[in-house]
């Protein structure tokens, strides 16, 4: 017994032995890290800080980098975040996983907010069972290839290059689940687009990835390839983002591997700025022919994505296409606020340029409806819509879709990290880091999206219910009120007076 005792003191000894070891090692390093970065501080000219307070003054930027990411998880309130609150993105996250959605004790929002936007609750709301699903919109109807969906939410533009390779099939498995349809963002189709078997929309950027010849010029025969597959069913030609007006889409040189290389038609390993316009387009009547040429080339709707920057840029678009005649005009128009996002944009241009979703909507909405146009051009509205509230608001201006990006990347499991424009995503989404992609299962968060779209159509239809309507698209401005500056509501029909159509 004695001898176990002895044994086990003198393991006792060599082990704190060793820890005092490791510590007086750990300390060496310390002191002598503190001294070359003493030198290194006060010594260099660029920051000042650190030289005026070397060492300690280090802390400072290690603070502001994580001060971001505290302040979401402690010191924020639910309602008072940028871009999106906890709130907003507890919704997304909830709806995602398919979990309880109610919330107790009533809300955190401040109803009597400017700008706040109410419902109208009817005396008698619908029931259950007269509730109707949404009823199918064509898109295109003169078209060789109309698109018939009866989808209200949908997925915006995010590009395979943007977005990992997990993020992308995805989103694309999600929405053949809920039947919806994926806007394949600028960077091209890519096999992972298709694998999931949903409906698509091409986006051609200002560089017009993989529909582009060895020149950048639009090609009719890359057209054709893509148009040849069943599943995409529109073009959308991009002339700006809400994030970015004026400014072509941006993808740092380290996520620009061997493969999106290949599909975008660039330079492995080298930034990829695009033009901040397309050159072939330097007038409405150049965007209306190229609109003409594509849904002619490929025989199917095509439309286009702008942010309105005045309502004359309105006025001077429908002015050009009555010109030419109703058959001339874009199938479609993809409408973005000031608000939208993107992985990376100038801060100058995310704060402070176009017009907000809120006003540039019903401006479009009405000036369509004055030059006669309604019934030819469907609105599609983007930019920060992502829970049922928002985009039930959008429905009752007069939209007849609603599509998201950041949303269905809440849906993915985004954190707001906000690393989008590095390669350094923690949450796989948009990296092409094997180490962050390994923690993405497509699979699984296919579910997820899948869940988020039916949930979002699920809530809104309650807000339709309680507004008296059978489903959502029967939503209209007298569904709605808009608290003003001095506390009290007025009817969005009597904000935006509802236009008669023209003949």
């Amino acid at each position: 017994m004695d001898r176990l005792s002895t044994g086990f003191m003198d393991f006792l000894i060599i082990t704190l032995q060793v820890f005092a070891s490791l510590f007086i090692f750990a300390v060496g390093l310390l002191i002598l890290w503190v001294i070359v970065a003493y030198i290194s501080d006060v010594t260099q000219t660029q920051q000042t800080i650190r030289r005026n307070y070397p060492v300690i003054g280090r802390f400072r930027y290690i603070f502001e980098h994580v001060g971001e990411f505290f302040r979401q998880y402690f010191f924020a309130m639910d309602r008072e975040e940028l871009p999106f609150n906890r709130a907003q993105r507890s919704w997304a996250y909830r709806a995602a996983k398919n979990v309880d959605s109610t919330v107790a004790f009533g809300s955190t929002d401040n109803i009597n907010g400017a700008g706040r936007v109410l419902f109208v609750n009817c005396a008698f709301p619908t029931l259950g069972q007269d509730a109707v699903p949404p009823r199918a919109v064509t898109i295109g109807k003169d078209c060789e290839h109309p698109y018939i969906t009866d989808s209200i939410f949908n997925i915006s533009g995010m590009s395979y290059g943007a977005l990992s390779k997990p993020a992308v099939l995805a989103l694309s498995s999600g929405a053949k689940i809920a039947g919806a349809w994926m806007n394949t963002g600028e960077g091209g189709l890519s096999s992972y687009h298709l694998e999931g078997g949903a409906d698509i929309v091409f986006q051609i950027g200002t560089a017009k990835n993989g529909v582009r010849d060895l020149e950048g010029n639009l090609s009719d025969d890359k057209l054709r390839e893509v148009a040849a597959h069943p599943q995409v069913k529109m073009f959308e030609i991009k002339m700006s983002q809400g994030a970015k007006p004026g400014k072509g889409g941006m993808l740092p040189g380290e996520k620009v591997s061997e493969e999106i290389a290949k599909i975008r038609g660039i330079e492995v390993g080298k930034d990829a700025y695009s033009p901040n316009r397309h050159v072939d387009i330097a007038s409405f009547d150049d965007l209306i022919d190229m609109v003409n040429w594509i849904r002619d080339v490929t025989g199917k709707p095509t439309g286009f994505k702008m942010v309105v920057g005045a309502p004359n840029q309105v006025d001077d678009l429908l002015i050009a296409i009555k010109k030419r005649g109703n058959d001339f005009a874009p199938d479609f128009i993809t409408i973005d606020g000031a608000e939208g996002g993107t992985g990376a944009a100038p801060m100058p241009l995310i704060d402070s340029v176009g017009m907000s979703l809120r006003e540039s909507l019903p401006l479009l909405i009405d000036k369509l409806k004055q030059y006669g146009l309604r019934d030819h051009v469907k609105v599609i509205a983007s930019g920060k819509l992502i829970t049922p509230a928002a985009v039930a608001w959008a429905l009752c201006v007069g939209t007849d879709f609603i599509v998201s990006a950041r949303g269905f990347m809440f849906s993915l499991g985004c954190i707001q990290a906000l690393q989008c424009n590095k390669n350094t995503c923690p949450t796989g989404i948009t990296t092409h880091d094997p180490k962050f992609q390994r923690g993405l299962h497509p699979q699984s968060k296919s579910i997820r999206v899948a869940s988020y779209i039916d949930n979002m159509v699920k809530e809104i239809g309650m807000i339709a219910h309680s507004c008296g309507v059978k489903n959502p698209r029967a939503l209209n401005r007298t569904h709605a009120r808009i608290v003003q500056g001095n506390g009290k509501s007025m009817s969005m029909s009597e904000i935006f007076p509802e236009v008669e159509e023209q003949g």
